[in-house]
């Protein structure tokens, strides 16, 4: 069913947390927590976390965020990843489901090159030919989910050269086109205005804030001279002041933190809710005084405060940002080869040491191919801990370097396998215990013995043809 079709009312999400396992007991015992958001790509339908079916059972809602869709890239939206979401968003009762304007892979048949992955979420050319992309992929999306979909704005420390949109204009034509609902994430407006010189002010005037499902709240902090939005650092105040800002121009039917590596303890997570709380407070417009008694949601706000009355919006009102251009296949096909060449060429530089494509500052890419390398090897960490175990202080250094020269083309678990194998056919680790150990793993995962002299050849034979980006298997 397609989002035209779908209940309109916007759902009234109050203040919530993103959910992680690493945080499932604190958030639990939060006070004041009307609502988590869970990694949709994180969760298994049949086997829900004890935590979040407590959750549901006392009535917190739950939103599945998804980061793989990669819906600002060249390619339709992978159907099975689409049903996957689609299952989720039903198992949890999910009134909506949230992606993000962003590319995470590149190549594959539109181009006719190999396939790579990102890792991570990468910023689509503000151009026609990548909104109509856009807007299609948009549309396939909304026509196998159960639920209303919003996109997320994203954090980016590049920029696209001979761009021919302002993120405003662009996310405005995107809502008009296809209705589909915004997630404003103001640390990603602050990080683009570090990183881009884009003002924060100026982009909120222009985006269509009636349709605001939600907004994203977290921190960072600065390295190699730009602004990484890390969700592992406390909110900083400019964060704080984008958030006052946006809810003076409207009520947030919701407000998240988000918060996803080195997590503090519950009071600083409680304090920092807090901080939030007050924030969207002390910023709503046209106050509406609620008196003693008067039950607010989740209890996050006390009686007798001035706060907004709940936004009332009619559920015709996203209709109107449903215009819809009459589908042109060959033009959009061309766009999308477009589209295509420009995105592959930009993340083989990022991930398999090309040059870097015209325009570009070479310096930020540098940063930004530093900063995937550095999640991957994070990622990979978590997915297979056993490598860091065996490798030690070796693993780090050691990924980084196979980074740098071997794009991951077929999701973490895979790279994983795809690293250890590069360390055996090289002969490394040197110490005999670590690599037993190490081939012990490899077998037990990969199904199959370790690569033996014949095996390293043909490996060396596959490197010496073998285009950038592809598979050695």
């Amino acid at each position: 069913m397609g989002e035209s079709g779908k209940a309109r009312a916007y759902v009234d999400l109050g203040v919530g947390i993103g959910w992680r396992p690493e945080i499932a007991d604190a958030v639990e015992a939060l006070p004041g927590i009307d609502w988590v958001e869970v990694v949709a790509e994180n969760l298994c339908v049949d086997h829900l976390p004890d935590s979040l079916a407590r959750l549901r059972a006392r009535g917190t809602t739950v939103v599945p965020h998804g980061v793989s869709l990669g819906l600002g890239g060249a390619d339709r939206p992978d159907a099975g990843r689409l049903a996957a979401l689609a299952r989720k968003a039903e198992a949890l009762g999910a009134p909506l489901v949230t992606e993000h304007v962003a590319f995470v892979r590149a190549g594959g048949p539109v181009t006719a090159t190999p396939q790579l992955e990102a890792g991570h979420l990468l910023p689509v050319p503000r151009t026609r030919d990548a909104l109509d992309v856009l807007c299609e992929n948009v549309r396939i999306a909304q026509d196998a989910l159960p639920v209303p979909l919003a996109l997320e704005n994203i954090a980016a420390l590049i920029a696209w050269p001979d761009e021919e949109l302002t993120e405003a204009q662009f996310l405005t034509e995107l809502v008009d086109r296809t209705g589909v609902r915004l997630l404003i994430d103001v640390a990603n407006l602050y990080t683009n205005h570090v990183n881009r010189g884009e003002d924060p002010a100026e982009a909120l005037s222009g985006l269509p804030l009636d349709a605001l499902a939600y907004v994203h709240v977290a921190g960072g902090l600065e390295r190699d001279g730009v602004w990484h939005d890390t969700h592992a650092h406390p909110v900083p105040r400019p964060v704080l002041d984008i958030l006052a800002d946006l809810a003076s121009r409207v009520s947030p039917p919701g407000v998240l933190l988000e918060r996803d590596d080195h997590f503090p303890a519950r009071e600083e997570l409680a304090a920092e809710l807090d901080a939030i709380r007050t924030t969207v407070l002390a910023a709503r417009p046209r106050p509406l005084l609620i008196g003693a008694g008067a039950r607010v949601s989740g209890g996050a706000m006390p009686p007798a405060v001035p706060v907004h009355a709940p936004r009332a919006v009619p559920a015709a009102t996203p209709v109107a940002h449903a215009i819809r251009r009459e589908p042109d296949p060959a033009g959009t096909l061309r766009a999308r080869q477009r589209v295509g060449l420009a995105e592959t060429a930009l993340l083989s530089a990022l991930v398999a040491g090309t040059p870097a494509p015209e325009g570009f500052d070479v310096r930020r890419l540098g940063v930004q191919s530093r900063a995937l390398a550095g999640k991957r090897a994070d990622v990979v960490a978590k997915v297979a801990p056993e490598l860091p175990e065996i490798l030690g202080a070796d693993y780090r250094p050691a990924f980084l370097a196979y980074a740098r020269t071997q794009p991951m083309t077929d999701g973490y678990r895979h790279d994983a396998l795809d690293f250890a194998e590069e360390l055996l056919v090289s002969g490394r680790p040197e110490d005999p215990a670590a690599r037993r150990l190490l081939v012990a793993w490899w077998r037990e995962r990969a199904g199959t013995r370790p690569p033996g002299p014949a095996a390293r050849l043909a490996h060396r034979l596959r490197t010496a043809v073998r285009p950038v980006g592809g598979r050695r298997r």
